[in-house]
């Protein structure tokens, strides 16, 4: 079993584990706990009603959060057509089947995102269980892939994130920094609860968004009270 840290005791005990907090309380408190060095990410958490197992209950998508995440994501462009574009849009990395060999002989990963454009997904197939894993797959859902590598690599910038439901029903999605104020951080926190929302699939019956938590790196988790959850709320 990992050994909990002095601090995180410490910052548990100040949260109120059978409250629902409302966000903008959520993010406050948050913060006050953070205890990194660093700016800590603050990142939320849904349990959901889902079966991930079923083709319709597969939840993927992404959007730009209007705050941005306070993070810088360094771009990778692999394209066999788009290369000055790309260049000119800013991305960082820009090339094609080379740099995929790269990735697959030297376990090459000096970069954050990966925007692709159609013709290359033949090449990126093959490596498909070395980058998804990691999150880095490019897909048209996401979109990142695309023959629109300005508009693609614009979004990255902006702050866009991608969301995914793991194999429990669980999906997590960064909200931004502990330096964010609260209400960049219920800015964003609306945003992805939105996308969500809308990503109900048509077959799940009764209560769908079954728990919301944020926390901030190596921080506890704090619920949140939110719009249709299963749980009573607190006003």
């Amino acid at each position: 079993m990992a050994r909990i840290s002095k601090k995180l005791k410490e910052a548990r005990s100040k949260v109120d584990r059978t409250k629902y907090y409302q966000p903008t309380e959520a993010f406050q408190l948050a913060k006050d706990l953070a205890s990194t060095k660093f700016d800590s990410t603050v990142e939320v958490a849904f349990n959901l009603n889902i079966d991930p197992k079923k083709a319709d209950q597969q939840i993927r998508g992404a959007l730009v959060l209007p705050s941005g995440t306070g993070k810088t994501q360094k771009i990778l462009v692999l394209t066999n057509t788009k290369a000055k574009e790309a260049t000119a849009a800013g991305a960082d990395i820009v090339g094609g089947e080379e740099l995929v060999q790269k990735i697959a002989k030297e376990n090459w990963f000096d970069f954050d995102v990966i925007i692709a454009t159609p013709e290359m997904m033949a090449k990126l197939g093959a490596i498909g269980k070395i980058l998804g894993p990691r999150g880095l797959m490019p897909n048209p859902k996401t979109g990142t892939v695309t023959m629109d590598v300005t508009k693609a690599i614009d979004d990255v910038k902006k702050g866009k994130v991608e969301y995914r439901a793991d194999k429990e029903g669980n999906i997590h999605s960064i909200l931004g920094k502990a330096s964010f104020s609260n209400e960049q951080l219920e800015n964003n926190f609306k945003a992805v609860f939105e996308a969500i929302q809308k990503a109900k699939p048509q077959t799940v019956k009764g209560d769908y968004i079954l728990n919301v938590s944020i926390s901030t790196t190596m921080g506890p988790g704090i619920k949140v009270a939110v719009p249709g959850l299963r749980a009573a709320m607190n006003k």
